[in-house]
């Protein structure tokens, strides 16, 4: 039941933690396309001349839907000037992480964006085929270019100026929808990762854990040992996803956008991916002293975004879609405080099913030596000297405590950083414990190791724990300062 439980849990905080050239189509593509399109822009509008109360004065909206390939009907909700005249650029966004996120989560972008002048898509995410250990980029993709289809054909949009707008995730699933379709006219990527996820989510978690002060082993195990055991298991979808060859295929103009202080994804490696990697025209601008989704001061708490961010969106668009295009440029690439690394591939003896057999034993050796002292002592035998005592104990109480302190300290980090409690040098105290145990687990198997020659079956079955436990220890840095 312990080693079940202990595996269910370290499942379940894996699963938490886990955070684009275009080819000119035949005119049978062309026709195929075309065939394709109509049979995807099925909508249902309502609320269509509805003007918005205050704080979007000036706009008006309306209600609509459309179906997945896979058969779901998601939401959206369209944003544009009201009293606009003519047809105006579209522009759909793309949603960053999280399964089943409303339109209304985009609605600040949508109607900031309109009032620049364009018409606005902020659709619903799906939910069903998505969660925190299953998601499909090009899924993701093909949902975006379903809603693109709706907002293209909206009588107030010019068909050939509307393009796709992607947050953070978003800048992953962007991409591969403007690969599939030349109805695309542009690209902007707020806070893109040119990095694949499984390193981004690494370097994310290295500064959480840098500005929390946490120092040695422990940090190790947090940023890269962690990660890399849930992407063998399967756990962190899309975990090797690598942008650079769909971003080596858009011809199109992009604008991507970074905050100077955005620690969720690198922002000054990014853009050196981006720029390298382009084809096209691609303008790189970073704000200042700004988050990840440019938010005034953090996605949570704020409800205005980053002076200037709407305005250089509304300016690039108008440029790009009166056939200005601007050559491509980048602003000076921010101090980022760390490099990011790649996590290096697992061995076979750190694959999950190895780590999770070692464990099974550990469990059932430490566990042996107990329930034989009591069938022992039932039957009235004498008990064993305190080292095997001692061993027994120490291995599975830290075995067990490691499994839990992982669980607990990789799921107190969240958007804002991470928190472990008071530190010892850098080390948290439950982590500090663990450590003791493992020490103290390595100690009395050398004293219980000395009586291996007189030892009954089952001390060499603690023994054979102990000395299993100890290279699973070095590995998980209970054993090193």
């Amino acid at each position: 039941m312990k080693i079940a439980l202990g595996a269910t849990s370290l499942a379940l905080t894996l699963a938490a933690v886990a955070p684009t050239v275009m080819v000119p189509a035949t005119a049978a593509q062309a026709a195929a396309a075309k065939a394709s399109k109509s049979a995807l822009t099925e909508t249902a509008v309502l609320d269509s001349d509805t003007t918005r109360a205050a704080g979007a004065a000036g706009l008006k909206t309306a209600d609509v839907s459309f179906r997945t390939s896979d058969g779901q009907t998601l939401g959206g909700r369209i944003f544009e000037p009201a009293n606009a005249t003519g047809k105006l650029p579209g522009l759909l966004l793309v949603h960053g992480s999280g399964g089943g996120n409303r339109w209304s989560e985009l609605q600040k972008e949508a109607e900031e964006f309109a009032k620049q002048g364009m018409v606005v898509l902020a659709p619903d995410k799906r939910s069903v085929g998505y969660s925190k250990t299953k998601r499909d980029y090009s899924q993701l993709a093909d949902d975006a270019l379903k809603a693109f289809a709706i907002l293209r054909d909206r009588p107030e949009v010019d068909p050939a100026k509307a393009g796709i707008w992607g947050l953070s995730e978003g800048g992953w699933v962007a991409p591969i929808a403007v690969t599939r379709t030349s109805d695309i006219k542009f690209m902007i990527t707020v806070g893109g990762p040119g990095l694949e996820p499984l390193r981004a989510q690494a370097w994310n978690m290295a500064n959480k854990v840098d500005r929390a002060g946490i120092q040695g082993s422990v940090r190790h195990l947090l940023n890269e040992n962690f990660y890399r055991f849930g992407a063998d298991a399967g756990l962190f979808p899309e975990a090797h996803h690598d942008p650079v060859p769909t971003l080596k295929k858009i011809h199109q103009p992009v604008l991507a956008l970074w905050g100077a202080e955005d620690n969720q994804v690198p922002p000054a490696e990014s853009a050196e991916i981006f720029r390298a990697t382009l084809p096209g025209s691609v303008t790189i601008k970073f704000f200042p002293g700004a988050p990840h989704a440019l938010w005034a001061e953090g996605r949570e708490k704020a409800d205005e975004l980053v002076p200037g961010y709407a305005e250089t969106v509304g300016s690039w668009v108008r440029d790009v879609t009166s056939g200005n295009v601007p050559a491509s440029s980048a602003d000076p690439l921010p101090a980022q405080p760390t490099r990011s690394v790649p996590l290096p591939e697992s061995a076979w003896w750190e694959g999950w099913q190895a780590q999770l057999l070692v464990v099974v034993l550990l469990l059932g050796a430490f566990a042996t030596y107990p329930v034989a002292a009591l069938i022992r002592r039932r039957g009235g035998g004498v008990d064993r000297p305190w080292p095997s005592r001692v061993l027994a104990a120490s291995g599975l109480i830290g075995v067990s405590l490691f499994l839990y302190a992982t669980v607990s300290m990789v799921s107190a980090a969240n958007g804002h950083g991470i928190d472990l409690g008071t530190l010892i040098a850098g080390r948290p105290i439950l982590w500090l414990v663990v450590q003791l145990l493992a020490f103290t687990t390595l100690i009395s198997t050398a004293v219980t190791a000395t009586r291996w020659r007189t030892a009954m079956l089952r001390d060499r079955v603690l023994i054979a724990g102990g000395l299993l436990f100890v290279p699973w220890a070095l590995y998980w840095g209970l054993l090193l300062p």
